[in-house]
């Protein structure tokens, strides 16, 4: 095996490693959330990262047999709009009046750092390859990251300030 393809399938593995943690942290959140907007979004989440997982592990096969990096893959990314549907339907549903648990707020915080951590080295394993297919690979999961980043981010406010969070996003104009 050459250096390079050593490298990339190295880069695989520890990417195929962090969306099972992902996938696993996620689905231990959403079982011990205590609200229905919680758990969708945690699932959501978790069923995401596995969409990686698997699209990695496709992937780490076709260079391990030497057929190089594929040129189409199953990740389809969508800007994050399925997540925030599943988040925008919730939270209407959930409305301003919901009760979180301090340990909820801290999943949703450690879930945020999971999401830089694998944004972070997603950009710089873009960075760092010489072929087009694996750099534009490496920035559409990525952006995919940093969409589950903002959704968290969203849900950490909901979460803080459900009152604040709606007048922030409604922009209700306090004139008389």
């Amino acid at each position: 095996m050459g250096v390079e393809q050593d490298r990339t399938l190295q880069a695989l593995e520890i990417a195929i490693k962090m969306e099972i943690e992902g996938k696993e942290f996620y689905l231990k959140a959403s079982d011990d959330s205590n609200n229905e907007l919680g758990q969708k979004l945690l699932k959501s989440l978790a069923e995401e990262e596995d969409i990686h997982r698997q699209t990695f592990e496709k992937i780490y096969k076709s260079i391990q047999k030497k057929q190089g990096w594929p040129a189409v893959t199953d990740l389809h990314p969508d800007k994050g709009k399925h997540l925030r549907k599943v988040f925008s339907e919730a939270i209407e549903k959930a409305g301003k009046g919901i009760e979180v648990p301090p340990t909820e707020l801290g999943a949703v915080k450690k879930a945020m750092e999971l999401e830089n951590k694998t944004f972070d080295y997603y950009k710089a394993q873009q960075g760092s390859t010489r072929y087009d297919a694996e750099r534009d690979f490496y920035g559409l999961v990525a952006a995919e990251e940093r969409q589950h980043y903002l959704v968290l981010l969203d849900y950490y406010e909901y979460l803080s300030d459900p009152a604040g969070y709606f007048v922030g996003k409604e922009h209700f104009s306090l004139e008389g």
